[in-house]
């Protein structure tokens, strides 16, 4: 392994010789010079991985030899070390982007601690987060073949997440191979869970169940209506727990996260079915008798979720919640742009409800668009689409204007996706739903032990298609698959995110309360 380069440039060089024999017994190559314009020569001779750089020098000073080296080399890091404490010298040096900033005298451990953590630091990190994934990992695994509730659920797949996103920093990927087993397990147990306790869940009234889409707004959101302060109700469509802590750094910036929790999606885990019940307080039977002008089925033509705004007005009224209130559904960029200009419109409202439904689209369109698919080509990937989404998205926009505004933000979504890679074969008639993840229809032939299902839907408060209706719903990664023409059908869905089945990552989904700093 070649040895680390240095370049260290001081005016009183000869006076730092201890410093460079230290650094070179740790198996450090040190080059050295006493002036600015050496140094730049020097540095396009060299690839150094490292300069050490003095303030104070005759001739050209630190800062400018920085500047200049910053025009050519803009990722090499550079260490400031001065004499000067004023404060206009740190702020000049810090924004030239330096890496690290040093007070004379400095000793020989400070600069070796300068150096591991410029040089070593994502080495340094990527062992530690793995020598820690390895201790956690078998106190995880009892957790998750254990007898959990739906409390510990939450808490196992949030503590997956953050190993996952942590991992990302390291280089081994056996250790990410272990993790993504190790999730493949927990999603087995969990949809074994689910298996066991859905349906008594949805059907009692006890207390002893989780946060479902629809109780979503009556336990978590009206609360906040009461105390007569504004709200902003975000709903991201299809967003993800760990995609949520990827923009969470980037929405800090202008609040503070006073609750950051997770409910379970009802099934399917579609926008059909979790979206309105979240809307309307209501499971889709009951929307189905109580508003069937506002229910659109299975077989109907059109988008199933044309009537959110209906039904939550509805919700509202139900509820005695009197309240000025708006409801926009952003499905491109030039609607958030209008959002975004008519802001100032909406700031009397006691609570506004944006839709956006950007992170859908992506997941969608990376099924049928090669080139989605190269960019978001694995689990990382696709969290770094949503990040630079955001990023320069109109969203990020309304958010900063309404945390200047100080209104409160509420974020959630209606349910998340999974990465499918695993096909169970499925027969059906030509009425047969086209949904990845569940089916729904008559004389559906599959093997049990592949799938949840629901022979009587009113159970699930689930519609029916005709008298011989039933539902079934992938687990884990599984997909559908018909036998005809299989090998096409799996080779094109394989490797794609979906959605409408039990996995955590499609039913454990975030909902978030803010208060603008």
């Amino acid at each position: 392994m070649d040895k680390e380069c240095i370049l260290w440039v001081d005016d009183e060089i000869d006076l730092l010789k201890p410093h460079i024999i230290f650094l070179e017994q740790k198996g450090y190559d040190v080059h050295t010079t006493n002036n600015g314009s050496d140094a730049l020569e020097m540095v396009r001779e060299t690839p150094f991985d490292i300069v050490f750089l003095d303030e104070q020098m005759p001739g050209m000073s630190g800062i400018e030899t920085l500047e200049k080296i910053k025009v050519e080399y803009p990722n090499l890091p550079v260490v400031m070390i001065t004499k000067s404490e004023e404060e206009t010298i740190m702020e000049e040096a810090i924004g030239s982007n330096i890496s690290d900033y040093l007070i004379k005298p400095v000793n020989p451990h400070q600069i070796l601690l300068s150096l591991k953590k410029n040089l070593e630091n994502k080495k340094l990190v990527s062992e530690k987060t793995t020598s820690q994934y390895q201790q956690a990992f078998s106190r995880l695994g009892m957790e998750i073949s254990g007898g959990l509730d739906h409390n510990e659920w939450v808490n196992i797949y949030k503590r997956l997440v953050r190993w996952e996103l942590e991992l990302e920093k390291s280089n081994d990927e056996g250790i990410k191979e272990i993790l993504a087993m190790q999730k493949l397990e927990a999603n087995q147990a969990f949809a074994k869970f689910i298996e066991r306790n859905y349906l008594e869940w949805i059907n009692a009234n006890s207390h002893d169940r989780p946060v479902f889409s629809h109780t979503l707004l009556k336990e978590k959101l009206f609360p906040l209506l009461d105390k007569k302060r504004p709200v902003f109700f975000l709903l991201i469509d299809n967003l993800r727990y760990d995609q949520w802590k990827m923009i969470q750094p980037i929405i800090e910036e202008y609040y503070r996260v006073k609750s950051d929790n997770i409910y379970y999606s009802i099934l399917p885990t579609t926008t059909q079915y979790a979206r309105n019940a979240l809307f309307s307080g209501l499971m889709p039977s009951e929307i189905e008798r109580k508003y069937p002008k506002y229910w659109v089925s299975e077989q109907d033509e059109g988008t199933k979720n044309q009537y959110e705004k209906e039904l939550l007005g509805e919700y509202l009224k139900r509820y005695a919640k009197n309240i000025k209130y708006s409801y926009t559904k952003v499905l491109n960029l030039n609607v958030g742009r209008k959002l975004v200009e008519n802001l100032p419109n909406l700031m009397d409202n006691d609570l506004n409800v944006v839709v956006y439904n950007f992170v859908d689209m992506l997941s969608h369109a990376r099924t049928e668009m090669e080139i989605i698919r190269e960019l978001a080509d694995d689990e990382a990937a696709y969290r770094s689409l949503t990040l630079s989404w955001f990023e320069h998205s109109p969203l990020k926009e309304i958010i900063e204007y309404i945390g200047e505004k100080k209104v409160d933000l509420f974020i959630t979504t209606d349910h998340g996706t999974v990465r499918v890679d695993s096909p169970v074969k499925v027969l059906g008639d030509r009425n047969t739903n086209t949904n990845l993840r569940y089916k729904t229809g008559r004389a559906l032939q599959y093997k049990r032990k592949d799938v949840f299902e629901v022979r009587n839907p009113e159970e699930a408060f689930l519609p029916r298609t005709n008298i011989s209706s039933s539902y079934v719903f992938c687990k884990k990664n599984d997909f559908f698959a018909y036998p005809n023409n299989y090998n096409y059908y799996v080779n094109y869905y394989k490797n794609t995110f979906q959605h409408g089945g039990v996995s955590l990552e499609e039913v454990l989904i975030p909902y978030i309360y803010l208060q603008a700093k």
